[in-house]
Formats: structure tokens, C-alpha cells, sequence
């Protein structure tokens, strides 16, 4: 997988107050949620995405409704259980939480896991 000269730029401007966790998720989430050959600026949160220009930072933070979070997140979870085939234990790990949040998660937004894989990606649609 390749990285973009944009989205390098920002990981490299990024101050990354969460360190390396911050990172991993970061790098997690882009490849969950992007095109699985590159990670590019839009693949990228918005914090992280406009970096380079911290006043674009905070408004893009501020625009961000917690819906728009909430169905982020949703999706998210669904394309990684997707990618893990349904494994709880996988998409913990590749979300960077644990199990027990994941069953919060999934509690939350009402996601229920099937045992088929075939069944998760309907519901993501």
C-alpha cells in the first residue's frame, strides 16, 4: 500500500498526541475506509487531514457533528467486520479497541454479527 505526498505531508506535520496507538488507528482507519491501494488526504481524519494548517483543523473539527461521528463510526465497524470476516477478536485489534468496546459498539448502534460474512456486508449496505 502506498501513501500519498498529501496525506505524508500531514502524517509528517501532525503533532500525534496519542503517539504511536494514534498512528495505528490512524493507519488502520484509512485502510479500512479507502480505495485498499493507497492512502490518500480524504482517507484521513480531519484533524489529521489538515494539519498543515492548524486554523482549517479546528474548523473542521467544529464542523463535525457528533451524528456525523456516530455514523462514522458505524460504518467503520461494519467495513472491518467485512474485512475480518466476521471475527470479533480480528476487528477489535484492527479498530485498536477492545473486546468489550466492541460489544458496546455493537450494542450502540444496533449492529448485529451473523455468523455469515455474506449477511454483514448486506447490512452494510
Amino acid at each position: 500500500m502506498q501513501i500519498s505526498p498529501a496525506a505524508m505531508k500531514s502524517f509528517l506535520q501532525y503533532d500525534w498526541p496519542g503517539n504511536v496507538r494514534e498512528l495505528e488507528n490512524c493507519i488502520a482507519r484509512a485502510v479500512a475506509l479507502g480505495n485498499h491501494q493507497s492512502i490518500d488526504l480524504a482517507d484521513l481524519p480531519p484533524g489529521i487531514a489538515a494539519a498543515e494548517d492548524p486554523d482549517m483543523s479546528a474548523q473542521a473539527a467544529a464542523e463535525l457533528s457528533t451524528t456525523a461521528l456516530a455514523d462514522l463510526e458505524r460504518i467503520t465497524i461494519l467495513r472491518v467486520f467485512e474485512q475480518a470476516g466476521g471475527d470479533k477478536i480480528i476487528a477489535g485489534k484492527m479498530l485498536g479497541i477492545s473486546r468489550a468496546t466492541l460489544y458496546r459498539r455493537l450494542k450502540r448502534y444496533n449492529i448485529a454479527v451473523r455468523s455469515s460474512q455474506k449477511q454483514l456486508v448486506e447490512s452494510v449496505r
